[in-house]
């Protein structure tokens, strides 16, 4: 079977001789299955290894299981942690056996346990990982009982005890042997992953404890534990923390990191007391998250220019402004990765590191060990940058130094939270920088929001009702500008969770500060007044550049007007 789908491989031109001939030599050596090596080697794509295995075995590749629905005799039959740790889940049946859907094909003895299960004949075949997991999550997910099945055999007086159990970089899909409280702490952590949750919310009420998921910057409920694991709950999150699981009075944070399959994620945790028992958010930092480039955020062709062409500048502040969760480390990766070369000395300071980049070297703050934002500038000059970027500008030592850097022939690219482009001047000089220090360092100002994007499998035009009417005067749009004069929607479907939305793209305010922008800091204008001539000049709000997403079909008004304010001034 091996040489078959070797010489599938050979046929398809997919690997080199020698490195087929170095996978088959670690798999004599090691006697793990040559599918794995390879996968693990990154010599070959996952569906590339699962086409020359549906080849060679003969059987069928199923490349995406978007459409397909778990049986109930799988989800009554097979423990969610089985059906996660082997990556094997039913997806119909055929023939009067039951089709498994796997990742590994070689691993036979899991298939074996499936059919004693599910006491009837199972068929493999063949589907991505990610795929698999996803199905599993879609399909456990209906399954209402699926709290109480995690909590099964619990008793109370051993809550705690199992809660304390924690092993360093926790698998969340390594949960077959695990205490029930893990178990379900892990299984939390592990959909609001698979729904591209940001932040998970363990909120204590009166009767019960509800687990909320952000997702795509919306809140949406999920689970609610029974009241009486609550404790349990919470001293899991905060062991895994290192927090201080006996110190209920007083807010703590803590971070954590955890493992999905392959990837790895941190976890930044936060309690505060509260009237019913402590709530605490986790904010979910996935390192295998792809980064995305300048052209791929949602820059409309004159922003993406203007934009490009300030990040390349050889000195100057790059400010990107809005609140927590507007994207704005995103578009200063963006940035880095545009810039980023051999020629060039990039250093960043960052709290926490969300992604890892080739060629940078990126420094963690540690505000404890006494290692802040504006020590680590500091200190940072000294190791003879060319563009620096800085985490955020929280004080006005922070931000004095990061000018004094750009006056003296560095680029910095650092975040600020303001409502919009030009409060940003304003800001500085509120905070006490002196305003001919802020007009002659900083070359460009990006304000930005996240909206929601219409979920493309359920998106439909059609004519808007009255309240859609309104949400499109509100940002400065009219019927006939539509074709036809309907809009686009998302009507609700599996994919988008029912809500007509799936992922995010961003709307910009981009604000380059001229000659003319300048002046007006020193003469002391009011930031209405520097936006207001600003658009006399040819700038866009951030509502009109929603504005433009709307027309053409990637949002929808409503978002617009959830993210932005009224354009008034």
């Amino acid at each position: 079977m091996r040489e078959l789908v070797a010489d599938y491989i050979r046929d398809q031109k997919l690997l080199d001789e020698d490195r087929l001939q170095e996978v088959f030599r670690l798999e004599d050596e090691t006697g793990q299955g040559f599918d794995k090596i390879i996968l693990h080697k990154g010599y070959m794509s996952e569906s590339d290894i699962l086409r020359a295995l549906a080849h060679a075995l003969e059987l069928e590749f199923v490349p995406s299981l978007a459409e397909k629905i778990v049986p109930d005799d799988f989800l009554n039959n097979v423990p969610v942690g089985f059906a996660r740790n082997y990556a094997l889940v039913g997806i119909g049946r055929r023939n009067g056996s039951v089709s498994i859907a796997t990742a590994f094909p070689l691993d036979t003895n899991p298939m074996d346990d499936l059919a004693t299960m599910l006491q009837t004949e199972v068929e493999p075949v063949l589907s991505p990982r990610t795929e698999i997991t996803g199905l599993i999550n879609r399909g456990y997910k209906s399954k209402s009982g699926i709290v109480d099945e995690t909590m099964d055999g619990l008793r109370e007086d051993d809550i705690l005890k199992e809660a304390e159990a924690i092993d360093a970089s926790e698998d969340l899909l390594a949960t077959a042997n695990k205490a029930p409280v893990i178990r379900l702490v892990n299984m939390i952590m592990f959909n609001a992953l698979k729904m591209r949750a940001s932040d998970i919310h363990f909120q204590p009420f009166v009767d019960r404890m509800q687990v909320r998921y952000r997702i795509d910057g919306v809140l949406y409920d999920m689970e609610a534990p029974p009241k009486k694991v609550q404790d349990a709950i919470l001293s899991r999150i905060k062991v895994m923390g290192e927090m201080d699981i006996a110190e209920r009075r007083m807010p703590q944070d803590g971070r954590a990191s955890v493992k999905i399959g392959d990837s790895d994620v941190d976890i930044r945790i936060s309690s505060v007391p509260t009237s019913h028992g402590e709530r605490i958010v986790l904010r979910l930092l996935d390192k295998s998250a792809r980064l995305y480039s300048l052209e791929e955020i949602g820059l409309e062709k004159d922003n993406l220019t203007s934009i490009s062409k300030y990040i390349a500048y050889n000195h100057g502040i790059v400010l990107v402004t809005g609140p927590t969760g507007s994207g704005k480390s995103t578009t200063l990766y963006a940035a880095l990765q545009k810039v980023n070369s051999t020629s060039l000395n990039v250093i960043t300071l960052e709290d926490p590191i969300e992604y890892q980049l080739d060629g940078i070297s990126q420094i963690q703050i540690n505000e404890k060990k006494g290692l802040s934002f504006a020590l680590g500038l500091r200190h940072l000059l000294r190791q003879d940058p060319d563009i620096m970027m800085v985490g955020e500008i929280r004080d006005v030592e922070t931000a004095r130094i990061a000018i004094q850097a750009a006056l003296t022939g560095h680029l910095v690219y650092s975040t600020l939270h303001t409502n919009d482009a030009s409060s940003t001047v304003t800001r500085l000089v509120d905070i006490g920088v002196e305003p001919y220090l802020v007009a002659s360092s900083i070359v460009c100002v990006v304000a930005q929001r996240l909206v929601r994007r219409i979920c493309p499998d359920c998106l439909r035009n059609r004519p808007p009702d009255e309240e859609e009417l309104f949400g499109l005067k509100s940002i400065g749009l009219t019927l006939d500008q539509f074709p036809e004069e309907k809009i686009w929607m998302g009507e609700g479907c599996p994919n988008c969770f029912n809500t007509g939305y799936v992922d995010r793209t961003g709307i910009y305010e981009v604000l380059p500060i001229d000659e003319e922008i300048k002046e007006q800091i020193m003469e002391g204008w009011s930031s209405n007044r520097i936006k207001k001539d600003s658009l006399r000049r040819g700038c866009r709000t951030l509502r009109m550049d929603g504005a433009e997403k709307v027309l053409s079909g990637v949002t929808t008004a409503a978002e617009v007007l959830r993210v932005t304010q009224l354009d008034a001034f």
